[in-house]
């Protein structure tokens, strides 16, 4: 850049060399920056295209804005914006501000698929110089606004690229709930201007007396600049931008981003001029201090470097609109001091009521159309002014302070006091003076003429802050409050997406006034009312969606075969206008998204069958649609058969009982996708058993799932056409080493009969008698107590085993392993306990008196019955030829003798003949 030897500032730039070669141990490193930044100011007060350089949410930017918008009536305006946000400009007529513009992306192409869902935003505020010059150019007939910045495309493609990208820093954990209303978005900053030189920033605020930037920036510029003329404030702000940028780090990822954000804007407003054929003396450039003091070889007009190639954007489908924003989230998002955009806010309307100045403010849309503002010619173009060196004025004299306000001061005081005493503060009128003196007191002592805003946050937090904070809220979070509080726009109806305008309509029928910030509690009683029964299915669906506090049910629940009767809801719609808004950015209607979101779901790589048949579930409880409920569970036949291991078993079993329960109840056809989930679950799990059996990394309870499968499903798997012999040599070839394995391998071959109830009960007594094996007794009897859900009628013989323990331990071995036992069985098998308390119940006596009395069921004898043999041919062949019927009855486990004498049936007929005779005068009858 060439440096002006003459020219308005040159003895300025003059006395500050003398200067810094009378102070500076080294003379030339900081003669050079202050010359620099003299030729910086020179250099932009020069430029044919005038530059408006502001600082964001700044109140003396935005008083400065307005006063020149009314004398220059520029025709065109180019705005430090992402380009592709400016749609949405007009849609801030139905908004309470403070809102954000945002940029969505959630299908990404040309981005690592880590970094998603994209978000960019650019919050507005009233006192912003933003906002005055967008509601100038769109109020103000014949005037263009063009938004020069990079688009949300571009941010991200400058972005560096590792294989993912660091997430976001949140919010801090104390901070007001209404700091995460933008979320993880990337915040565009339009007009920032902060030292980027750690070491610059300290040393401001060490001797300006503050305790952040803020605050430094409130006292030292914001002020003094408030009632400047627009002169001044304009080679002041170049000033300053200048110096933070010559004292910012001269590498990194942060300053060619900016450089290259310089190149982007310069190029778009030649391309713009170029294209139009606009005099620049009618433009204005608004953009942010630190880039109107850029040093880019693009940077002008008639700049003589070579062009900026913009790169094509990618292939990723951006979605638009705007999202509610407050105070606190504007401070979060750009790591401004806490109440910092609050107080700027009071000050801007305090500066108003004072100065009368007349802002610029978006009209409300009436739906009448002007008549004569099409025709409304705009004013010739003010010409330039020849520039003076205000500089040398400003930096040689003292700011005029104000005096002491002590009405205001007083009503401060008094409002934190009865703020504080609402907060469950001890406060009281002594506090009131105690923070009014102490504010004087401490403004004194940091040289200020009248008590700031800071001064008077940290008076009431000596005076009235003792201890302990008795509420939610500290003293500090109280000023800020009081000082302006933190505004939290909205977003009107008509700016919204059609999805969140269509819930808005659809749940009117509730007469809630959804738009209320305020939580509402809905009443819904459908047996009076059948017609909120939508609003009920609505409801649920933006709960399943959103999986926030926008919707929370306090009665009712949705589930399978169930029929809602009444529901209670707490709707948070107003104060959650984010959510909404961001699920219109998935579809139009929230039915649409909730099938692309369970589409997704099924196909995402790492899904699996149960998460597939969670997805049936859902799709039959807020769809109702039979196809897409068959494509899903398609999806769910597909990966249970490329499953590999055996972890979602339980999941599985739960899942499909709970939908062959419901196609059962409801009578309707057992759906195709059902019987192939059976018949490949069945051949699935037969094949997988023998392995999970003995694999360490299988659990018991995986294994009791897949038998609950195979047993629970084997009559609906062999009428759809499975072999049970392949489930008989999957549990022959099962042979488990783990004790819990062990017994479900037993109680697998009991339930096939391949093991009779006799030598189950002989091996169990082995384990008893064992001492060896007494240790780990618990693990066998978590594995037959898991063995319940396939083997339901083992529940009688799981008792009685349990029984005899206790029965035959000595109380040395029942002692220290009774408490194993316990935990072994509450950690393992939790949901079978109360099948075996119940059967417990049914086979111990019900008090006391009949304990001593009582005799167990399995150590009854009963007689044998002696077996039957009815009378005729076939009772004289088995007579004749018992050995076919001792080979069976040795087969079934059967014990006894053939009967001797007469056959059973001879003698009652000839002691009884009254009923033969009484039969055979029937039949002769």
């Amino acid at each position: 850049m060439k440096t002006t030897a003459g020219g308005p500032f040159a003895p300025l730039r003059e006395q500050l060399t003398e200067a810094a070669g009378a102070f500076a141990d080294a003379p030339g490193g900081l003669s050079g920056i202050l010359a620099g930044m003299v030729d910086d100011v020179d250099r932009a007060l020069r430029e044919k295209l005038e530059i408006f350089p502001v600082c964001h949410h700044s109140p003396a930017s935005a008083l400065a804005m307005a006063r020149r918008l009314r004398e220059k009536q520029p025709k065109v305006i180019y705005l430090e914006m992402c380009e592709d946000l400016t749609p949405l400009l007009g849609e801030l007529r139905n908004c309470r501000l403070p809102v954000a513009l945002q940029a969505f992306a959630t299908d990404l192409d040309g981005f690592p698929s880590g970094w998603g869902p994209l978000s960019v935003i650019a919050p507005i505020t009233e006192s912003s110089a933003e906002y005055q010059a967008i509601a100038y150019a769109l109020d103000t007939p014949g005037v263009e606004l063009i938004a020069v910045d990079r688009s949300a495309d571009h941010v991200f493609q400058w972005l560096p690229r590792p294989e993912e990208r660091d997430a976001p820093a949140e919010a801090p954990v104390d901070a007001p709930e209404e700091a995460g209303l933008h979320g993880d978005a990337v915040g565009v900053e339009i007009g920032d201007l902060r030292p980027r030189f750690a070491e610059l920033e300290e040393h401001l605020l060490r001797h300006g007396k503050v305790r952040h930037w803020s605050e430094w920036w409130d006292q030292y510029v914001e002020q003094p600049l408030s009632g400047a003329d627009y002169d001044t404030y304009r080679q002041v702000m170049v000033l300053i931008g200048s110096l933070f940028r010559r004292l910012a780090p001269g590498d990194g990822e942060r300053r060619v981003s900016d450089e290259d954000r310089e190149r982007y804007m310069w190029t778009r407003m030649r391309e713009h001029l170029a294209a139009t054929g606009a005099d620049p003396a009618g433009c204005l450039y608004v953009c942010g201090a630190f880039h109107a003091a850029s040093h880019v070889e693009q940077f002008g007009l008639e700049a003589a470097g070579p062009g900026f190639d913009i790169a094509p954007r990618t292939a990723t489908r951006w979605l638009y609109g705007m999202i509610p924003s407050s105070h606190s989230a504007i401070e979060a998002q750009f790591g401004l001091a806490g109440g910092s955009v609050s107080i700027a806010a009071a000050t801007w309307e305090k500066a108003l009521r004072r100065g009368g100045v007349k802002p610029y403010k978006l009209a409300k849309p009436t739906g009448k159309a002007d008549p004569g503002g099409a025709a409304r010619p705009l004013p010739a173009a003010v010409a330039p002014r020849p520039v003076t060196d205000r500089l040398s004025g400003f930096l040689s004299s003292a700011p005029a302070l104000d005096a002491l306000d002590e009405s205001e001061l007083l009503g401060w005081c008094v409002d934190i006091v009865r703020l504080a005493r609402r907060n469950g503060y001890q406060a009281s009128t002594a506090d009131a003076i105690a923070v009014f003196e102490t504010s004087v007191l401490l403004a004194g002592l940091r040289g200020r003429a009248r008590p700031t805003p800071y001064d008077f946050q940290d008076a009431a937090v000596t005076c009235i802050e003792k201890d302990v904070v008795p509420g939610r809220r500290d003293v500090r979070r109280l000023c800020e409050i009081l000082l302006g509080g933190d505004r939290i726009g909205q977003v009107g109806y008509a700016a919204m997406p059609p999805l969140a305008r269509d819930v808005f309509d659809r749940l009117e029928p509730l007469g809630l006034d959804l738009s209320k910030r305020t939580i509402q509690r809905a009443l819904l009683d459908f047996t009076a009312d059948p017609h909120l029964l939508p609003c009920s299915h609505l409801l649920w669906m933006l709960r399943y969606l959103l999986r926030d506090d926008t919707v929370r049910p306090i009665m009712g629940e949705r589930r399978l075969g169930e029929r809602p009767i009444q529901e209670s809801w707490d709707l948070a719609l107003g104060r959650q206008q984010r959510s909404i808004i961001e699920l219109g950015y998935e579809g139009v209607t929230v039915e649409q998204v909730v099938e692309q979101r369970l589409r997704r779901t099924v196909h995402d790589p790492s899904a699996t069958a149960a998460v597939a048949l969670a997805a049936v579930e859902d799709s039959i409880l807020y769809l109702g649609a039979r196809r897409f409920t068959d494509e899903l569970g398609e999806r769910a036949v597909h990966l249970l058969a490329a499953e590999r291991t055996v972890d979602d078993a339980p999941e599985v079993l739960r899942r499909i009982r709970r939908l062959l329960a419901h196609y059962r109840a409801t009578g309707a056809e057992l759906p195709a996708w059902c019987e192939a989930f059976v018949t490949a679950g069945y051949a699935h799990y037969c094949t997988l058993l023998p392995t999970a059996f003995v694999d360490e990394e299988t659990g018991v309870r995986q294994v009791a799932a897949m038998l609950g499968f195979l047993f629970s499903m084997e009559s609906l798997a062999l009428a759809l056409g499975c072999d049970r012999n392949q489930l008989e040599l999957a549990v022959r070839q099962s042979h488990p080493e783990a004790p819990a394995k062990v017994a479900l391998a037993w109680a697998a071959q009991a339930q096939l009969g391949l093991l009779s109830r006799a030598e189950l009960r002989a091996r169990c007594a082995e384990l008893l008698d064992n001492p060896l094996v007494i240790p780990g007794f618990p693990q066998y009897m978590s594995g037959f107590v898991q063995a319940l859900d396939p083997a339901p009628g083992l529940t009688p013989f799981v008792v009685e085993l349990l029984s005899d323990a206790f029965a035959k331990l000595p109380d040395r071995v029942l002692l220290p392993w009774l408490p194993l036992l316990i935990a072994t069985l509450r950690r393992q098998a939790p949901e079978m306990l109360p099948v075996l308390v119940r059967e417990a119940g049914r086979t111990f006596p019900g008090n006391v008196a009949t304990l001593d009395t009582w005799t167990p069921p399995w150590s009854r004898t009963a007689p044998a019955a002696p077996p039957v043999v009815a009378a005729g041919p076939v009772g004289d062949l088995l007579v004749r030829h018992p050995e076919a019927c001792d080979a069976v009855a040795a087969l079934l486990g059967c014990e006894g003798g053939w009967v001797t004498g007469d056959r059973p049936g001879q003698g009652l007929a000839a002691r009884h003949p009254a009923t033969a005779e009484a039969v055979a005068a029937l039949l002769a009858g």
